[in-house]
């Protein structure tokens, strides 16, 4: 894959079925460096194969399909160029869409009712006078913050819009003369932070959400919301407040109204302890006042994706993180059978949906970002009803992963991968080589398609990278064991790692990089502060320095506490300062390009800032790319231009430093 491969990125995503089970509306969207966006349009396709997908949108940016329960219509969001994603209507077989909402910072999330004559949606709700259209910024009003918990990456304060949930009526036809109206009133909780993640009641007279029910608290709650008139009473069915240690992530009420099924995680008494808290199913008894939720998952050992929630006659449905992978389970709903896998290695499961003996998934695969897999329920295997990312794949450009495993210094097995560049073009080898370090730090590298590993192949390169303790999808032991201890064994793995591939692959021990983004920044600055071995760096939107993380991250007021230390006193400081890339920057000596983006507020941009300056005081060769407007999702969805440029910058560094074909 090449820098300007980008727009063969194509992928299919958030399938929803029709109520029957016979078709599948979908997403595919394509990064297009031509207009710097992401055009986006619903496709439909039969689930049997019978015929090719077709569109069913044309518009700049169609995303989340929702099919009514009665299958006459097909809700969705579209956005335009500039502006909101707003709340459009179309009929499934086809037609011109309407919209249905002039929500002033949009709407997302739509959900029909029962009864498919309402659309429950989430809206942030701006305080009078501000972020009004068209409006000045610095025209607003001063803000009084009183929580460290007020601002989100990629959107910015974000404590005077808090999220609601909201009813649109469903038109009984579609009058196009008709303007899109100001959404309702929402529906009420005394909460001081967010509601959102709306599911209907089978009787359509209530909601089950999320809650947020204070700010600068990790925990959240399922709550019941009653709707219109109903004599329903809204209801805390976890209660933080009365000792409920779960965050919870997303719900799901089942079919006859009786059980909540859950996914969260639990975060110990003081509701901070999130470290490797893996995500678990729960449910909760709603016919039985004060039920307490039970865990239907291992703890220790699964760890699910929150948002994939459904459910059949029998099961409901989840993904779990398994060692690069992300496969879909069904758990029996009732007794005690085990669990089975219903889309398997290689696969990383984003999102589902069922509809009669259907089911339909959205997964990455080995050589595409994303394609529609479709499985009966009744047994067999998962097959594609799209073929989104053929053109990588005819492009002859895509380079098939090699699985490794190295061993830790205290003998403990590191799990990872390695890509070599094609031996047709580039020769035997030896070749350079780039150890890649994964952001979180509890994610996990999967074996779906991944781009940045794929340019640097492509341009000759060996690419090495895996899952060091501190990652997800190999238990709790494993994403805890660099709770206050970061820099050690997590450094220790991934140099294990890359000894592992040297042993077996053709890397030249004498042209080796290091490059990672978040956490992988961290690691890789840390790498550089305690050997030479690295010709040269990449650190990209870095958590470099974690005293200053506290006070300028989104995140800082919690993370880095749990993660490196919350103490004050000198033991504390010592502790904290034996973790931080920034307390050892004077023994740094490799030549580092410091990457960061000026909206980055989760690794806040003065962290890239200051160690480039610190590098160059102290004579370091050393490069600041700067990417204004945007967050900290860059490289997975900046503008593409900018993500274009940035491979551009990537190449341009390590053929420097890295030269393909020589020695350094």
């Amino acid at each position: 894959m090449r820098p300007d491969d980008l727009p063969l990125l194509r992928t299919a995503s958030t399938p929803c079925l029709s109520p029957d089970g016979t078709a599948v509306v979908f997403v595919v969207s394509t990064p297009d460096p031509s207009t710097d966006a992401y055009p986006s349009l619903l496709w439909t396709a039969p689930t049997d194969g019978s015929a090719p997908p077709s569109v069913l949108t044309r518009g700049v940016r169609d995303t989340s399909p929702v099919w009514s329960p009665d299958g006459r219509w097909i809700a969705f969001l579209r956005a335009a160029a500039k502006g909101p994603a707003q709340l459009f209507l179309v009929e499934a077989g086809g037609g011109e869409p309407v919209c249905l909402t002039d929500a002033p910072l949009g709407v997302s999330d739509p959900r029909f009712s029962p009864d498919s004559a309402r659309i429950a949606v989430t809206a942030r709700m701006p305080e009078p006078g501000r972020y009004v259209r068209d409006g000045e910024p610095a025209a607003e009003a001063p803000r009084l913050l009183t929580s460290p918990d007020h601002r989100s990456d990629g959107i910015g304060v974000t404590s005077d819009r808090p999220r609601r949930v909201q009813v649109v009526p469903v038109p009984e036809s579609l009058d196009r003369s008709d303007p899109p109206s100001a959404l309702p009133t929402p529906l009420t909780l005394a909460v001081e932070g967010d509601l959102y993640g709306q599911r209907w009641m089978p009787d359509g007279r209530a909601l089950v959400a999320v809650a947020q029910l204070a700010v600068g608290d990790l925990r959240r709650d399922a709550v019941l919301l009653p709707v219109d008139d109903s004599p329903a009473t809204p209801l805390r069915i976890t209660d933080a407040e009365q000792g409920s240690t779960l965050a919870v992530e997303t719900i799901l009420p089942s079919r006859d109204g009786a059980t909540l099924w859950m996914l969260a995680g639990d975060l110990g008494a003081d509701g901070k302890d999130f470290v490797a808290a893996l995500t678990g199913l729960y449910s909760v008894d709603l016919l039985t006042a004060g039920a307490t939720p039970v865990r239907h998952t291992d703890p220790e050992r699964v760890d699910l994706v929150p948002g994939v929630l459904a459910q059949t006659d029998d099961e409901v449905l989840v993904a779990e993180q398994r060692r690069g992978d992300v496969v879909l389970l069904g758990v029996p709903a009732r007794g005690t059978q085990a669990p089975r896998v219903l889309v398997d290695h290689p696969a990383v499961v984003s999102s589902v949906s069922v509809g009669a003996g259907t089911v339909a998934v959205s997964a990455g695969l080995p050589d595409s970002a994303g394609e529609i897999l479709v499985v009966d329920l009744a047994g067999g295997e998962p097959r594609s009803v799209t073929a989104v990312g053929a053109g990588l794949r005819e492009a002859g450009r895509f380079r098939e992963p090699v699985e490794i495993t190295g061993t830790a210094p205290d003998g403990y097995p590191v799990h990872g991968w390695a890509v070599l560049p094609d031996p047709v073009r580039y020769g035997p080898g030896p070749h350079p080589t780039i150890l890649m370090i994964h952001g979180g730090p509890f994610a996990q590298y999967t074996t779906a398609l991944f781009d940045e590993v794929q340019v640097l192949a492509e341009a000759g390169y060996v690419v090495v990278y895996g899952n060091p303790r501190g990652s997800s999808g190999y238990g709790s032991a494993h994403g805890r064991a660099i709770r206050r201890a970061m820099g050690t064994v997590d450094a220790d793995d991934v140099l294990a790692l890359l000894d592992a591939a040297s042993a077996r692959l053709p890397i030249d021990p004498a042209r080796l990089g290091v490059m990672g983004g978040s956490y992988g920044g961290y690691l890789s600055a840390w790498l550089t502060t305690r050997t030479d071995r690295f010709t040269a760096a990449i650190v990209e939107r870095g958590f470099l320095d974690p005293v200053s993380f506290v006070g300028s991250s989104d995140i800082g007021w919690f993370f880095g506490l749990e993660y490196v230390g919350a103490g004050d006193g000198p033991e504390d400081a010592a502790a904290i300062a034996a973790q931080s890339p920034m307390a050892h920057v004077a023994r740094v000596r490799t030549p580092t390009l410091v990457v960061h983006s000026e909206q980055d507020w989760r690794c806040p941009v003065e962290q890239g800032q200051r160690w480039f300056v610190e590098l160059y005081r102290r004579g370091v060769p050393t490069e600041l790319l700067l990417f204004p407007g945007e967050g900290h999702e860059l490289t997975r969805s900046g503008r593409p231009q900018h993500r274009v440029a940035r491979f551009e910058h990537v190449l341009r560094w390590w053929d420097r430093y890295l030269p393909v074909g020589g020695s350094a």
